[in-house]
């Protein structure tokens, strides 16, 4: 079987074509000029160089391919919102218009829990979650949602399009530092405080699997939530605190003052700790259930202390000199902080109302 992939040497698109290649699968990897290709070594794959908004060059790419899997886009949320929208929607058009123009038995379609939209605070959504357009506010949330209704449309013109909705995707293997650069952060204590908010987390090889078993199993027109753990974020840290002997941080903020600290941050000069968006994405209940695909796809995640485990080793392993050691803690000011915010939280829950 002739299987396109594009996306191919990131975190998720290459453990995808490690899976094809092992199911024999004739293997074309598209790639663009500066693509890291450190995920790539050993894989029995054809290269294909284009940019996936040259509609000739995925044109040519895509002659003679029963399957695709289209994979890329990016998570960057400091991205801008024209680029977003480039790299997610304007791809997707491209690459699925060009799939249903050369005939493909099928795509697998990588879309995004973000997609769905968040659940309601404590609870958790499912693939009938109707879409909040609250979250519009947030450039990336809009892009992945604009990019899961273009596969829709094109798949309403006749091309067999199955959409997979992965969580926040975790594991070995993101040298683009995509959604695993939050473990990164945690490591290189770069984030200063937290918020009250969830999501839900996801190792990389069981999304992979997860593609396959959408292939193989899943119908078109259908999406399927991919996801394991929901985790608050203090539940997150702590664990990734305890795996990992970094202390988390110490600070927790209420949104509104974390976003008006990520605002005046953005205008200062050099890259700030955290953004407007990141902080406002956050502060959403991204907390999910995957019922529909482990019933119709057969599909069963790994346990999620194993992936936690699985990314901070990662990263130790590449970058030992850059992160903090077992034991390390949090400054001391922001330890005071932290401390002192949580005395006047507990006086606040004691107070009488009315």
């Amino acid at each position: 079987m002739s299987t396109l992939v594009t996306g191919g040497a990131g975190l998720l698109g290459s453990h995808v074509a490690r899976l094809l290649a092992e199911r024999g699968d004739d293997l074309r990897l598209v790639v663009r000029r500066t693509t890291r290709r450190d995920n790539l070594e050993g894989l029995d794959a054809r290269l294909v160089t284009a940019d996936l908004l040259d509609r000739a060059a995925v044109r040519r790419a895509m002659r003679g391919v029963e399957r695709v899997f289209h994979v890329a886009g990016t998570t960057n949320l400091r991205a801008s919102r024209a680029r977003l929208y480039r790299l997610n929607v304007e791809t997707t058009r491209i690459v699925l218009e060009e799939a249903l123009r050369a005939g493909v038995e099928r795509v697998v379609f990588t879309s995004s829990a973000v997609a769905v939209g968040p659940a309601a605070p404590g609870s958790t959504a499912d693939e009938t979650q109707r879409f909040s357009g609250d979250t519009a506010r947030v450039p990336y949330v809009t892009a992945k949602r604009e990019a899961e209704v273009e596969a829709l449309r094109i798949g309403a013109r006749g091309l067999p399009v199955v959409i997979v909705n992965p969580a926040h995707v975790f594991g070995r293997g993101d040298v683009n530092r995509s959604s695993t650069d939050v473990v990164r952060r945690f490591l290189r204590r770069e984030i200063p405080f937290s918020v009250d908010g969830a999501l839900n987390v996801v190792d990389v090889e069981d999304v992979a699997r997860g593609h396959l078993l959408a292939d193989e199993r899943g119908t078109p027109g259908e999406r399927y939530l991919l996801g394991n753990r929901n985790f608050t974020w203090d539940r997150l840290f702590a664990d990734l605190a305890r795996l990992s002997g970094v202390e988390p941080p110490a600070v927790k903020l209420p949104v509104a003052a974390a976003l008006a600290l990520a605002e005046a941050a953005q205008r200062l000069p050099g890259r700030p700790p955290l953004t407007v968006d990141e902080v406002r994405l956050a502060s959403y209940w991204w907390t999910v259930r995957s019922n529909k695909a482990r019933r119709e796809l057969g599909w069963q995640p790994s346990h999620h202390e194993d992936t936690l485990q699985a990314t901070i080793d990662w990263y130790r392993e590449r970058e030992p000199q850059r992160l903090a050691p077992p034991g390390a803690r949090r400054p001391l000011p922001l330890r005071l902080a932290g401390a002192a915010l949580g005395r006047v939280r507990g006086l606040a829950d004691r107070l009488p109302l009315g």
